[in-house]
C-alpha cells in the first residue's frame, strides 16, 4: 500500500512528491498527461518573492499586497506563511538548478535572481527566467523527480475517491491506454489536479483538461468546496487564439491602447481592474491592443522570446512594430477543494490539497500575479509533508472494491450508451454561457438563466456519450467524462455568484457595485452529504 499517492503531475504535485520522498514516503504521481503537459509550464510571468534585488522590498510588503488584491477573503495566517516562505522557495529551486533570468551585480546565489514588477505589486518582486519561468520550474522539477526514483503513472484519468469513514483510501483511474478501470489503494492522497478555467471553453487560457476534475471528485467524496464564484480574468489573452500574452510584458513596460491609440488604465492595476476596463472598451465597440513596440527588437527577444513566438504563430503579427490585438479571458480559479491550515480537505481526513484545485485561502477575491507559481512550489513542500504524517499513523488495511466496480460499471455502460446528443456542441455553448453570462461583469438575471440552461444540459447528459467505441487511447471517452465534471462543478460557480450580492475582486455584479463586508466578507461553501456505498 502507498504511502502518499499524488494525484495531478503539474508543479504542486511534483514538489509534493519531493517533499513525501525526502520524508522517508513511498510516492506514486498519477496524471491523466504527461508531466510536461501540465498547466504549470504555461505560467510565463516570475514566482513573487520578496529578495529586494532589484529595488528595496520586504516581506512585508508582499504580504501585504497580497492580502489587498484578495479584498478581504483571505486568511492572513496562510498569506504570512506562504510569503515567509518565498526567499527559502527560491532559494531550494535554485539548488535544484531552475535557470533564474540572471543580475550582473556580483553577487551569488538567489541574490542574483533577476526580478521585475507585475500588476498589484508594490516592488520587482517576480522571479523570472525570461518568458518560460512556469515551464523552466517544472522541467527542473521533473528532472528532480526522476533522479530521486520516484514512481509516475502516466496517462491515469481519475475517476473517483475511495473513502471510509470519511477518511481516504486511495483513488480509481482509467488507464487511458488500455481502457481498463484501476484502484490504487494509499494510506494518504494528494489532489495537486489543477483548476476549473476549462467551463469558459474557448474563453480561456487553459488547457481543454482543465476541466475540475479533482474539485469534481472531492465533491462527490463528501469533501467541501468554497469560493467557486472567483475566477480570475487575465487582461491580455491574444484576440483569437485565447493564447495567454504574460503580464511581464506590462511588467517590462508595455502599453494598452483602444483603437483611437489612448491609453485607457494603468497597466500595473490588480488583473480585476485591467480586465474590467479593457471589457469596457470592447462594450463601446472599440478594440483594444497591447503595443510593446517602443521596447525594441533586442530587448524583445531578450526577456519575451515566447511571446513573441506566440503573436507570429497565432496572430500572424510581429509585436517590435505591429500592435498585438486582445481580450480578456478566464485565467484561473480561486476558488476550489476547502482545506484547513496543513492543507486537508474538509470532510476527508487524510486526503491533501494544493495548487489551483486547492482554495487555500491565499488568493481569496482575486490572486496577485506572481503568487501562483509560488503557491504550488512553497505549499507543495508543506502538502507533502503533511500527508507523509498522516499515512504514518494511517490504517494499511486496503479498501474494498465497491467503488472500482461502480466506475467499471459506468465505464461499460458509456461504451454501450445510444447516443442521441453531441457532448462537444455543448462543450461549446456551455463556454459560450459561461462567458457571456458568468463572465467578466455579472448580472442576476443572466446568472439565473445560465443555472437553468446548466440544468437543462446536465438533464440531457444521459443522451449524451462517446461515438468512439475503441478500448484503448479512447480521448472521445476522456473528453466525455471531462466534460460530465465541468457540468457537475458549473451549477456551483453559478449558485456562488448569484448568492453573492456584491462586488469584491474578481466577482463584479451590476446594481450591486460595491464590497458589502456585513453579509458577504466570508467564504462560500458547498459540501455534499456522502451517500455510503
Amino acid at each position: 500500500m502507498i504511502d502518499v499517492l499524488i494525484i495531478g503531475s503539474g508543479g504542486a504535485g511534483l514538489t509534493a512528491a519531493l517533499s513525501a520522498k525526502e520524508a522517508g514516503a513511498s510516492v506514486l504521481v498519477v496524471g491523466k498527461a504527461y508531466p510536461t503537459n501540465s498547466q504549470t509550464s504555461m505560467a510565463q510571468g516570475g514566482i513573487n518573492a520578496a529578495l529586494g534585488n532589484v529595488g528595496e522590498d520586504h516581506i512585508s510588503s508582499h504580504i501585504a499586497d497580497t492580502v489587498k488584491s484578495a479584498h478581504g477573503l483571505c486568511d492572513e495566517d496562510m498569506v504570512r506563511k506562504m510569503c515567509a516562505d518565498a526567499p527559502r522557495t527560491i532559494e531550494w529551486l535554485e539548488s535544484l538548478g531552475v535557470p533564474f533570468s540572471r543580475l550582473d551585480n556580483g553577487k551569488s546565489g538567489k541574490d542574483t535572481v533577476a526580478q521585475h514588477q507585475m500588476g498589484g505589486a508594490s516592488a520587482k518582486r517576480a522571479c523570472y527566467a525570461q518568458d518560460y519561468t512556469g515551464l523552466k520550474i517544472l522541467h527542473t522539477l521533473y528532472d528532480t523527480c526522476l533522479k530521486e526514483n520516484i514512481d509516475f503513472l502516466d496517462e491515469h484519468y481519475l475517476l473517483n475517491l475511495i473513502t471510509k469513514d470519511d477518511t481516504v483510501k486511495g483513488a480509481t483511474f482509467l488507464d487511458i491506454c488500455t481502457g481498463e478501470v484501476k484502484q490504487i489503494n494509499a494510506k494518504s492522497v494528494v489532489m495537486a489536479t489543477g483548476g476549473y478555467a476549462s467551463l469558459y471553453h474557448g474563453f480561456t487560457t487553459n488547457a481543454y483538461g482543465s476541466t475540475g476534475d479533482g474539485v469534481a471528485a472531492t465533491l462527490r467524496a463528501g469533501g467541501a468546496v468554497s469560493d467557486m464564484e472567483f475566477i480570475q480574468f487575465h487582461p491580455t489573452a491574444l484576440k483569437h487564439s485565447a493564447i495567454l500574452i504574460s503580464e511581464s510584458a506590462r511588467g517590462e513596460g508595455g502599453y494598452l491602447l483602444n483603437s483611437d491609440g489612448e491609453r485607457f488604465v494603468d497597466e500595473l492595476k490588480p488583473r480585476d481592474e485591467v480586465a474590467r476596463a479593457i471589457f469596457s472598451q470592447l462594450q463601446n465597440n472599440q478594440e483594444v491592443f497591447l503595443d510593446l513596440r517602443h521596447l525594441g527588437e533586442e530587448k524583445l527577444m531578450a526577456i519575451l522570446p515566447q511571446e513573441v513566438a506566440l503573436c507570429k504563430l497565432h496572430e500572424h503579427i510581429d509585436p517590435s512594430s505591429e500592435l498585438i490585438p486582445i481580450k480578456p479571458v478566464a485565467h484561473y480559479s480561486m476558488g476550489g477543494i476547502d482545506v484547513d491550515y496543513a492543507l486537508e480537505v474538509t470532510g476527508i481526513k487524510g486526503c491533501f490539497a494544493v495548487g489551483e484545485c486547492s482554495n487555500a485561502k491565499v488568493h481569496g477575491a482575486n490572486r496577485l500575479g506572481g503568487n501562483s507559481l509560488l503557491e504550488i512550489t512553497a505549499f507543495g513542500k508543506f502538502a507533502g509533508e503533511n500527508a507523509y504524517k498522516h499515512s504514518i499513523y494511517a490504517s494499511s488495511k486496503p479498501a474494498d472494491d465497491k467503488q472500482l466496480q461502480i466506475d467499471t460499471a459506468h465505464i461499460e455502460e458509456l461504451f454501450k450508451r445510444e447516443v442521441k446528443l453531441n457532448f462537444y456542441e455543448q462543450r461549446e455553448a456551455l463556454g459560450k454561457l459561461f462567458y457571456s453570462h458568468v463572465g467578466i461583469v455579472r448580472e442576476n438575471n443572466k446568472l439565473n438563466e445560465a443555472l437553468e440552461k446548466v440544468i437543462t444540459m446536465q438533464v440531457t447528459l444521459p443522451q449524451m456519450g462517446i461515438a468512439d467505441k475503441a478500448k484503448e487511447n479512447n480521448q472521445n471517452l476522456v473528453e466525455f467524462l471531462e466534460f460530465s465534471n465541468a457540468l457537475l462543478l458549473a451549477p456551483t460557480t453559478i449558485s456562488a455568484a448569484i448568492a453573492r450580492d456584491e462586488s469584491r475582486g474578481a466577482h463584479y455584479k451590476l446594481g450591486f457595485e460595491k464590497e458589502d463586508d456585513e453579509n458577504f466578507a466570508k467564504h462560500m461553501v458547498l459540501q455534499w452529504k456522502k451517500e455510503p456505498l
